[in-house]
């Protein structure tokens, strides 16, 4: 089975957003982002573009798999 492995909660902790004001920059419910950050669910090309351009960052950067 293929893991997500991410630094979202590391990223956007030392970017000083709630999780909340993450959710709503990208358009989902704060749930999303919770379980994103726990790597219980696997982002969509659009949603992980739009969470790395928040961050001026990389999809690769945010997310990867192991498996």
């Amino acid at each position: 089975m293929t893991k997500l492995n991410t630094t979202l909660k590391q990223v956007r902790q030392k970017a000083g957003i709630t999780q909340s004001e993450l959710a709503a920059l990208v358009g989902v419910r704060r749930e999303t982002i919770i379980r994103l950050e726990a790597g219980a669910y696997n982002p969509s090309l659009k949603l992980a573009l739009d969470i790395a351009h928040v961050f001026d960052t990389t999809v690769e950067k945010l997310f990867s798999f192991d498996g």
